[in-house]
This record gives structure tokens, sequence and C-alpha cells, in this order.
């Protein structure tokens, strides 16, 4: 890992390792390979929460390296739920969350990053706590959510990257603005395949209750 921290490229004038390098781009290929629903997309995750882990902390940047450590237990979890979940011909099957889903991830967002907020005021830990949080809660709901194969996933990640973006910038970190950047327009187009994969799985889902009932 040393060897990755030490060593990388130079891009006007801009030096990047080659662990954050292929980091980014590990968390880039994620929400392509999401969008098609296959299980690679969890050990490319977990590939890319180890080296930006390890970017982090040689940067000593406490919160977003504790951020990559709750990524990659939820990914282990969604590892776990997409290989019983799967179907023969369209992948991990995907639907729509319910009424009672959808106010329960709201609640969260807004309790998690109003108190998530208030520890990194209180640790003097971000120079812009609110939405310093609200990225870091809506990371955590995104990829809990897509674990269970919801739909609304998407639309979590796209708050996420509203957020981000005027974030980094503010915060001079331009490439990183950029990454979320086209993390909006990947997210966009995952979404919609997901919609259509989900109004197709949903009278496979209904006949089976039915017949099950």
């Amino acid at each position: 890992m040393r060897f990755f921290l030490e060593h990388g490229i130079t891009v006007l004038g801009q030096r990047t390792s080659y662990a954050e390098l292929i980091g980014q781009i590990c968390a880039l290929a994620v929400v392509f390979l999401a969008k098609y629903r296959t299980l690679w997309t969890w050990p490319v995750q977990v590939a890319a929460t180890v080296l930006l882990f390890s970017v982090y902390v040689s940067a000593h940047l406490g919160g977003l390296a504790s951020r990559q450590v709750v990524i990659l237990l939820i990914s282990i979890y969604g590892w776990w739920a997409w290989t019983r979940r799967r179907d023969p011909v369209f992948g991990v099957v995907v639907r729509r969350a319910t009424l009672t889903e959808i106010l329960v991830t709201i609640g969260v967002l807004i309790v998690g990053t109003a108190g998530m907020a208030w520890l990194l005021h209180a640790l003097n830990a971000s120079w812009d706590p609110i939405p310093d949080a609200a990225i870091f809660v809506g990371t955590v709901v995104a990829f809990a959510l897509q674990g269970r194969g919801l739909v609304e996933f998407w639309l979590v990640w796209l708050v996420v990257d509203a957020i981000g973006v005027p974030l980094q910038i503010s915060s001079n970190l331009w490439f990183s603005a950029l990454v979320y950047t086209v993390f909006a327009g990947l997210v966009i187009w995952g979404w919609l395949s997901w919609i259509r994969d989900a109004k197709r799985n949903a009278p496979t889902r209904t006949v089976h209750k039915a017949v099950t009932t």
C-alpha cells in the first residue's frame, strides 16, 4: 500500500497518488456497475474503500477515513444481500421503496445529519459541518438502500452530489468536485434504468404473492 501512496502522477502541477487515482476510478466504476446490478459492484467498492481509507489516513483526515470504514461494512452487507436476491435473467431484483421506507429514510437523513453536524462542530472537525455531515449520512444511507435493492438509493446519491459539488469547490478541491459532477450524471442514468427494471419486476412479485397466499 505504501507504494501506491508514495507514487503517482502529476497533472497541471497537481500530484495525485496511485492510491487516490485508482480509488476514485473504482468509486466511479461502482456507479456504472450498480446500474447493471452486477455483484462486481461490491468487491470493486471494497477495493475503493481500502485505497481511499489509506489516502485519508495519510492526509490526517480522520472523518473521511471513518466514512470509508462505514462504507466498507455496508458494502460487505450489500454483497451478501445481493447474492440472496438474484434473478437468472435480470441480475439482482430491485424495487421501489414503500411509503414507510421513504419516510424512515427521510427521517434518518434529517436526524443523522443534525447529529453528525453537532459532532463535527463539537470536535471542531469541519469548517462547514452541516453539508459535511449531510454528505457523510447521505453516503451511508445510499449504500444501505442500495444493498436492499431500493430504487430510491439513486435519489439519495443525487442529493449527496448536489451538496458535495459546491462544498468541494469552496474547499478548493476541484478534482473532487469534477468527480462529484461525473457521479451526478451516472446517478441519473442508473436511476432511470432501475425505475424501468422495478416496473418490470413488479408484476412478477404481485403474481408470486398471490400464489403464496
